[in-house]
């Protein structure tokens, strides 16, 4: 089959043919843009944190009339008020250990600051997210301790919730360590927070462990500097784990022993969340994203699909007399199938070409509005291909119909 009677008949239907060629090069540039972004949000949910997220949970309190934390009296009294509050959560026989922290990953509630590798820097190294607790942060979160050592009681201190006052020693997460000491182990080197002048050692790294805000990109999700502080203020946190299986026990357990220990404070029925209703809370919003972009693209793809039926259907209409001269002279019905076929891979040809540039120059528009990254040229690609076999299976139906014209109808449009 030569390719000048199809050139030949193309041209005299120009604006289907361009019509048709530009709704694909559209769908093709949005749709793979858009498979992009939801291949960006399913990655961004399933990553994982550093901790065991199994029966693990997180509870948020706050004492009613509590002394100010303004001075170091009642410093004092806030500290012994929450370690009573740990001593009573430990002591449920469905717990299995309890850590006081300021925050957890994905929670969306940080503290933030700067460290460097030298003192009173002007300009810091890095940024990074802090996270205060006691020893038993390690066995309630799960971390995993690669090098140097872990938190002891002996290491623990406390302080106001307002007190800028820096440790003696901090751990690292290795994605930290490795920005800060690239060339060896960060175990026993120092670090400097805020712009300061006090050297820090650092006593150990842990494997991982995400920072809780949730627009840190993969550079700066695991920048996690832990120290040894119980914070002091009117509200408190307390990660749990509870023993395997117990997880729903031990969650119901916690307010009663907490008001057993001191009625005045405020436990709301949002207060006590499992760490898995954190993962599911913090990414909503991409799950919607990725759902509302899977949407977009399905229905492109089936507006595209029925353009094309309906183009080849209308197509197959007018040409009746021809197709049947044609099976008249001889030709097939897979020929008259091929033709069709071969037609609207052309149609389709030039519309994925067309297509990759408005892909890339769509996700370029991304990349400078909205840090997008720049798509893979596998996204494009495989776009191409999805794009060439919607094609060929959207006009199969109305190409078989016109393969099926038999020849009389010539004899009978005479």
């Amino acid at each position: 089959m030569t390719l000048h009677p199809l050139v030949a008949a193309l041209r005299k239907h120009k604006a289907g043919v361009i019509l048709i060629a530009m709704q694909i090069a559209l769908t093709l540039a949005i749709v793979c843009n858009a498979v992009f972004i939801i291949g960006q949000r399913i990655e961004l949910v399933g990553r994982a944190t550093g901790i065991d997220e199994n029966d693990l949970f997180l509870v948020t309190q706050q004492w009613v009339g509590a002394p100010s934390g303004d001075d170091a009296g009642s410093i004092d009294k806030l500290d012994a008020m929450q370690r009573e509050d740990l001593a009573a959560l430990r002591a449920l026989p469905d717990v299995q250990s309890v850590t006081a922290i300021n925050s957890l990953p994905l929670l969306n509630s940080s503290w933030n600051g700067a460290i460097d590798v030298k003192p009173d820097a002007k300009k810091a190294f890095g940024r990074t997210t802090y996270y205060f607790g006691d020893e038993q942060m390690f066995s309630t979160l799960g971390l995993h301790v690669i090098a140097g050592r872990a938190f002891t009681a002996a290491d623990i201190t406390h302080q106001g919730f307002r007190d800028q006052h820096d440790p003696d020693i901090v751990m690292l997460t290795k994605p930290l360590a490795d920005k800060l000491y690239p060339k060896g182990n960060a175990v026993g080197k120092v670090v400097y927070l805020n712009g300061g002048g006090k050297p820090i050692t650092v006593i150990g790294v842990v494997e991982r462990m995400q920072v809780p805000g949730l627009f840190n990109d993969e550079d700066t999700a695991f920048n996690s500097t832990l120290e040894p502080i119980r914070l002091n203020a009117n509200f408190a946190r307390y990660a749990i784990r509870a023993k395997p299986g117990r997880l729903e026990a031990a969650m119901h357990a916690v307010t009663p022993a907490l008001y057993s220990v001191n009625p005045m404070r405020v436990i709301d029925d949002d207060s006590v969340k499992s760490f898995a209703t954190i993962r599911h809370d913090a990414y909503e919003a991409d799950r919607g994203m990725a759902i509302l972009m899977g949407v977009v693209a399905l229905i492109l793809l089936c507006v595209t699909a029925a353009g094309i039926v309906g183009l080849t259907s209308f197509w197959v209409g007018q040409r009746h007399r021809q197709i049947g001269v044609r099976r008249a002279l001889g030709a097939r019905k897979i020929d008259i199938l091929h033709y069709f076929q071969i037609e609207n891979l052309m149609i389709a040809g030039a519309g994925v070409v067309l297509g990759i540039v408005m892909a890339i120059g769509l996700n370029m528009w991304l990349m400078t509005q909205y840090e997008m990254a720049r798509i893979p040229a596998l996204y494009v690609i495989a776009g191409v291909l999805v794009m060439l076999v919607l094609g060929q299976a959207a006009v199969f139906v109305p190409a078989r119909r016109a393969s099926n014209v038999p020849p009389v109808v010539a004899t009978r449009a005479v």
